[in-house]
């Protein structure tokens, strides 16, 4: 059933529907109507506004008032002859979708019945009669972006021509791609990649040439994703690699070396800082996008996902008047993040707050922050040098990556005064023996460092959808899986996937943590040169739980699964 432009428009057609759906009330249908006028919105989002009524139950019922089928579009395959059959220009600039072709109609799937000439524009778009069919916003714009890609509208525009030929590389020199057609350029495109990343809650968009195909991966808590892209993409890779080259202040021309660069974006009304690096490979160059957020996001204590009784033990031990407290994971184990929470923490106008960071992730007031710059000689160690001769209280050192740096730290720490810092090793008892690795003498190790955070990031189960799950004994006894705590603990949850955590089945990420105290049970091993396997044995007769232990405790407590614990951590030698 095709609709004309005179009957989706009539007032008085409009009002019959939307009463007709029974989720309104007289009075409720000349609101929404009025809501719409008034604040030049479409009828769909003014009926929705308020969240009184739910997207899926309004399109069903409608549907049913229209005489339309309503149908989801999660797992839907639609073949490529019916995605050619509207154009790619018609799909995103009316948010639509083709679904299949019957009767010698094509069913186009929409969240807007209501808009003004949709079908007539339509079947001009496509030669061919229309039957609409409604879907959530949500469902169309996520088919979209399966079957056609990412910016797919954009490069359709650039294939027929903008006025720049962009395999041309003589001719992208000479133009300033910001004075293009914002609707026709690869500007818009870049700024796509960006934007469905902040969208997703990505990290990192990883930008990889591959031989026939540019790849193009978004890094969402912790996990990479590929992102569907148009397949003509390809062809346009020298000038969306150039386009981000030209925003991060690089030299485009120059391909055979590495570059960093930034990039300094604001969606909206957040400021977000795009660290770019480039590194050339077989099939070009491949870059690398890390988004910081600087305008927000900086978390406390109580959000990092201690239980209580670390929480309490961290507490005691950031509030110390000296000494040297490490955090230790790999990259992307949210180190960062933890010394943030600290410092904000302890952050008061009775405290000289100093740090040397690379980069700087979060902007603290209070905190006098230096970004460090190697190429001028602002170094970690020659930072903290100065650092020393500024009357400091506290002081963050981003990183030890050095017996230089590391040997400062400890004077600073053995002369009154509070060091926070990270260093890469696989658990808190090895902090300990790669200090000493590094040079640095066991007795100074001894009496400086107070405590060693070792930390890893889990996804957090998305509430709306997990599932209680049945695991065979035989596999958790496999992995010392407490069994004996699920009678009056858990139950143990799995991932499923719906639209509020996009299919994945996880949302957010949660810390797990293992916190080694410096105590005086711990100093003679460190004296006496213990491995690492002999601090960690020690530290656990005296309470210590492991980065698994604390694992398995958020298990129990339905916040993330158990493959997920299996994903971060790994067993110990000597259990």
């Amino acid at each position: 059933m095709a609709f004309s432009r005179t009957m989706l428009t009539s007032s008085s057609r409009i009002r019959g529907l939307l009463a007709a759906t029974g989720l309104f009330d007289e009075g409720q249908v000349d609101g929404v109507l009025a809501k719409a006028r008034d604040n030049g919105i479409t009828i769909r989002e003014a009926a929705l506004e308020g969240g009184r009524v739910k997207e899926e139950e309004f399109l069903d019922k409608l549907a049913a008032a229209m005489g339309l089928s309503f149908t989801r579009l999660k797992e839907i395959e639609i073949p490529e002859e019916i995605l050619a059959m509207l154009p790619t220009k018609a799909v995103f600039q009316y948010n639509v979708i083709p679904l299949a072709e019957e009767e010698g109609c094509l069913k186009v799937a929409t969240c807007n019945p209501f808009m003004p000439g949709l079908v007539d524009a339509l079947r001009l778009a496509a030669e061919h009669r229309i039957r609409l069919v409604l879907s959530p916003a949500d469902d169309i714009d996520s088919a979209a972006k399966r079957f056609y890609g990412v910016g797919a509208e954009t490069l359709d525009r650039m294939m027929q021509g903008s006025g720049l030929d962009l395999d041309d590389e003589e001719d992208l020199l000479k133009q300033d791609l910001s004075d293009l057609d914002q609707e026709a350029s690869v500007v818009k495109f870049v700024n796509q990649i960006i934007w469905e990343a902040y969208k997703d809650r990505a990290t990192d968009i990883h930008i990889e040439p591959m031989e026939m195909d540019l790849r193009i991966r978004y890094r969402v808590d912790g996990v990479l994703h590929e992102t569907p892209m148009p397949p003509q993409l390809k062809r346009f890779q020298s000038s969306v690699i150039s386009r981000i080259k030209v925003m991060a202040n690089m030299d485009i021309a120059e391909k055979r070396l590495p570059q960093d660069g930034r990039i300094g974006v604001r969606i909206r009304g957040e400021e977000i800082d795009v660290r770019v690096s480039t590194m050339p490979t077989v099939y070009g160059e491949s870059v690398s996008l890390r988004l910081l957020m600087r305008g927000g996001g900086l978390i406390t204590m109580r959000d990092l996902g201690l239980n209580d009784h670390d929480s309490i033990l961290l507490k005691k031990m950031i509030t110390r008047p000296h000494g040297i407290l490490l955090v230790t994971g790999p990259t992307g184990s949210g180190k960062s993040t933890s010394l943030y929470a600290w410092l904000h923490t302890i952050n008061s106008v009775d405290k000289r707050i100093m740090s040397a960071e690379d980069p700087i992730e979060y902007e603290m007031a209070g905190v006098n922050q230096v970004q460090m710059r190697p190429e001028i000689g602002l170094t970690f160690a020659n930072t903290l040098r100065t650092f020393l001769r500024q009357d400091p209280d506290v002081i963050m050192v981003g990183e030890i990556r050095d017996k230089e740096t590391a040997e400062i730290a400890i004077r600073a720490a053995l002369t009154g005064h509070l060091v926070f810092s990270t260093i890469h090793t696989n658990d808190s008892a090895s902090t300990v023996t790669r200090l000493l690795d590094m040079g640095i003498e066991p007795f100074l190790v001894a009496s400086s460092v107070e405590g060693i955070v070792a930390q890893r990031l889990v996804r957090g189960l998305c509430k709306a959808c997990r599932r209680t799950v049945e695991l065979d004994e035989t596999f958790l006894r496999e992995h010392n899986f407490p069994i004996g705590r699920l009678a009056t603990e858990g139950p143990i949850y799995e991932a499923v996937g719906c639209d509020e955590c996009r299919g994945n089945g996880y949302k957010g990420r949660t810390g797990i943590f293992e916190i080694l105290p410096v105590t005086d049970d711990i100093r003679p091993l460190v004296i006496a040169h213990a491995s690492a396997s002999e601090i960690k044995q020690r530290a656990l007769a005296i309470g210590m739980k492991t980065l698994r232990d604390d694992g398995w405790d958020k298990v129990l407590a339905g916040i993330t699964t158990i493959d997920e614990i299996l994903r971060v951590t790994e067993e110990d030698e000597f259990d």
